[in-house]
């Protein structure tokens, strides 16, 4: 099959509602999408103190252990990830009696202060109530004990896993007077004391508590009830704002990585307003700042065309802004369509209407690009290959540990640099 072919199997942005109306390429996925079950590692990693036990068949023990022990990146879990292999007598039969015996010697060995028992998909499948048995557990041995459901068959990536386990922790919170601090829920990678948002608040004097999963103990969470605000970051981490929300009272704020310099001052202005301090008075500067950088950008990008795949980025909300800047989007790679999307997919198609398909699966891509020949890649694809096509990648994963106008920025940049080579090559495959 060809790139046409492919082409004509899917979907323009106008006709989609759903993500069910978004189509993949080809039925089979390559590399694919990460399971939630490596969601879960991800957050539990970033509580320091707390274990991890694995339900599931060798193959899902095997790959999270590995990824625990080998993988530099998760080296933090090695030690505190335990799992109770499934066989075909537990599948058939049920497998409580096997988990009942691996809790108990996993207490005695490690005496952990708080346990996430992770279900995988074969477990979801027989129906055993692990719900119903972390509550047993937690009585029994008077800790914590949070169930966290990882079923692939339901989930299109990985965030799921990272979301639940968030949420769960509510489970370990309590009721405590407010300190004026602000909890940081949803930061998946990079240390936030690096980011412009961490700034701008110690310079209003506002303390940080809880950071949730990049890196907190126990006893923080416990305390997390603490906070006059919740600052969301992350989608991953709105369902846990929104219960403590409901059942300490305490508001959150969305503050995504906005490209779009009045989203980001406005999620500003919001914050300051929640905390009740005087709007810090550089958000102002760093808003004219980022707003040149817009318009000068807009010229030199105008009229450059791309495929967006899979980036730290809000999938919507940065395809409206590059658009803003009169880039045209060939391809828009997703998983997922929020609610809040809407606005966005709204401002995209009153200049644009491109393809959509569904992320992590690259290997028919090469075929497209022969097809619609875009200038750049946006997100994780071989650079080598894409150079041979005269299609440069746009390096994002630079804004995984920047929060506020330093997410535009970092974005113009990048896009630019990425232009200017893509010019170079087309200029060297003419030659």
């Amino acid at each position: 099959m060809n790139g046409e072919q492919l082409l004509n199997r899917l979907t323009r942005l106008s006709e989609v509602e759903t993500i069910k109306d978004v189509k993949s390429l080809t039925a089979a996925l390559f590399p694919g999408t990460h399971c939630p079950l490596m969601g879960a590692a991800m957050a539990v990693r970033g509580i320091k103190d707390a274990m991890l036990m694995i339900i599931g068949t060798e193959e899902c023990s095997y790959y999270t252990k590995h990824m625990t022990i080998y993988s530099e990146e998760f080296g933090g879990l090695y030690g505190r990830c335990v799992s109770v292999v499934l066989d075909d007598h537990d599948i058939t039969f049920g497998c409580n009696k096997k988990l009942e015996d691996a809790f108990k010697e996993m207490i005695e060995e490690y005496s952990p202060k708080a346990v996430y028992l992770v279900s995988t998909c074969v477990v979801e499948i027989i129906g055993d109530d692990i719900d119903a048995i972390a509550d047993i557990f937690t009585e029994q041995y008077q800790i914590p004990v949070m169930p966290v459901h990882t079923e692939h068959f339901k989930c299109e990536n990985h965030l799921p896993g990272l979301e639940r386990t968030i949420t769960a922790s509510l489970k370990l919170m309590q009721s405590c007077p407010c300190d004026g601090s602000v909890n940081i829920l949803g930061q998946r990678m990079g240390n936030f004391k690096d980011t412009e948002l961490y700034h701008l608040l110690k310079e209003s004097n506002v303390s940080i508590g809880l950071q949730m999963p990049c890196g907190c103990e126990i006893e923080e969470i416990k305390r997390g009830a603490a906070a006059k605000v919740n600052i969301v970051v992350n989608m991953i981490g709105l369902p846990l704002a929104k219960k403590m929300q409901q059942k300490f009272g305490i508001p959150y704020v969305f503050f995504n990585k906005y490209t779009s310099p009045k989203r980001v001052k406005k999620a500003y202005e919001n914050l300051f307003e929640c905390l009740e301090l005087p709007l810090n008075l550089q958000i102002e500067k760093l808003y004219q700042k980022a707003e040149e950088k817009r318009k000068e950008a807009e010229e030199k990008l105008k009229g450059i065309t791309y495929i967006y795949g899979n980036t730290p980025l809000d999938c919507f909300e940065v395809n409206e802004f590059m658009v803003s800047l009169k880039m045209i989007p060939q391809v828009i790679q997703t998983s997922a369509i929020y609610e809040t999307d809407g606005e966005y997919i709204e401002n995209i198609l009153k200049e644009e209407n491109p393809y959509m398909t569904k992320s992590a699966n690259i290997a028919p891509l090469q075929y497209v690009y022969d097809v619609l020949k875009p200038n750049l890649y946006l997100g994780h694809e071989y650079a080598a290959r894409l150079r041979k096509k005269g299609i440069a990648i746009v390096h994002i994963d630079k804004v995984n540990s920047k929060l506020g106008f330093e997410v535009t920025e970092c974005l113009i940049e990048e896009l630019l640099c990425a232009a200017q080579e893509a010019k170079s090559l087309r200029e060297e495959n003419i030659k």
